[in-house]
């Protein structure tokens, strides 16, 4: 490794504070792929004798670097590099399993928490514009990838458009291929919010993360060609391990 570090190096003239350089150095040096997802990047005092810095730069550098989900630690093994993000789009017009299966990914299972029958509540009814008390299908869905949770999936649809939806194999298909295909539901049109949240204590456990950790939240309301809502989804995503990407033309 020691051969492929200097594409950058610290510049002692530049105003910019030296962990600020050395944080942009290793970014750069995972960036250009010269070092690799799950490898052990240089000790402490390898950085020290090739960079010149002190122990306190290189751990405060490496510390940015591991709360932005680049590097992990290992307690007695050392500072890696951590695996890239996975880039996904909106789930509004592809499923997520889909999009992961498009990219390569194996080893994606999801595991059905929950298909109840439930009365609308004032917030799920507004978005639904039905009346509070509808009754509709909650379907609870968390999806693994190599035996990782990553994603827990909220759908809301009103019961009489879907009325015998549970029978399917929703652990194994794409909700919305099957809306599309049994019941002649796809988008015309999604409003579409995100934000970032902290895990409550049940997501803490679904997700193995402590309570308060960074998640992510997308939030969709899907209509149908005469502009009427037909489901109201939530997906909450592990933060460090997605990233969401958006495209506009004009």
């Amino acid at each position: 490794m020691e051969g492929s570090i200097d594409m950058y190096k610290i510049n002692r003239e530049n105003p910019k504070p030296l962990y600020i350089q050395l944080e942009e150095l290793i970014r750069n040096n995972i960036e250009s792929g010269m070092w690799k997802p799950n490898i052990a990047i240089p000790s402490e005092s390898e950085m020290n004798r090739l960079y010149g810095v002190s122990r306190m730069t290189i751990r405060t550098a490496c510390s940015q670097l591991v709360q932005d989900g680049i590097l992990y630690r290992v307690p007695g093994k050392g500072t890696f590099v951590a695996e890239p993000k996975i880039i996904t789009e909106s789930l509004a017009y592809m499923g997520f399993r889909e999009q992961l299966e498009r990219m390569g990914y194996e080893e994606i299972t999801t595991e059905l928490l929950n298909v109840s029958e439930k009365e609308a509540t004032y917030g799920v009814a507004q978005r639904l514009r039905c009346q509070q008390g509808t009754l509709i299908l909650e379907i609870e869905r968390l999806r693994f990838l190599k035996g990782e949770p990553i994603s827990l999936h909220y759908s809301r649809i009103p019961y009489a458009l879907c009325k015998n939806l549970s029978d399917h194999a929703l652990e194994e298909e794409q909700l919305c291929t099957i809306l599309k295909k049994e019941y002649n539901l796809k988008p015309s049109r999604v409003s579409e919010t995100l934000e970032s949240v902290r895990a409550s204590e049940k997501e803490s456990q679904l997700f193995k993360v402590p309570r308060g950790y960074p998640l992510l939240v997308l939030e969709d309301i899907l209509y149908d060609k005469d502009d009427q809502p037909y489901e109201y989804s939530k997906v909450v995503f592990r933060g460090d391990k997605i990233k969401l990407k958006y495209e506009y033309r004009n």
